[in-house]
């Protein structure tokens, strides 16, 4: 079994490969459309949650408690770390006008 291998160009071992951007240049937005999408996204959550759980007081046999439970520790977690978001937002904004120019 003989393997033939070709030749590597030089250029192509000096030269590292890009490294992939966070957020692309062609990005309309930016944060604000980022931020609104979350906020829609735990919008969604949180009204999922509460079908669910209008579905299990209803006693619903296709929907598991265990499934609302789960639904609704997601739009817990979801709803706090929009919290954090918003309190470090806010504490930003206070810091950039209490700063002296």
């Amino acid at each position: 079994m003989d393997l033939k291998l070709s030749p590597v160009a030089p250029s192509a071992i000096a030269r590292p490969a890009a490294a992939p951007r966070a957020v692309s240049a062609g990005t309309e937005g930016g944060f604000s459309t980022a931020l609104s999408g979350a906020l829609q996204s735990l919008s969604a959550s949180q009204a999922e949650a509460t079908q669910m759980q209008r579905e299990v007081q209803m006693e619903n046999p296709q929907v598991s408690l265990e499934q609302t439970m789960v639904s609704m520790q997601k739009a817990q977690i979801g709803f706090q770390a929009a919290l954090h978001v918003r309190n470090r937002m806010v504490q930003a904004y206070t810091d950039i006008m209490n700063m002296q120019v």
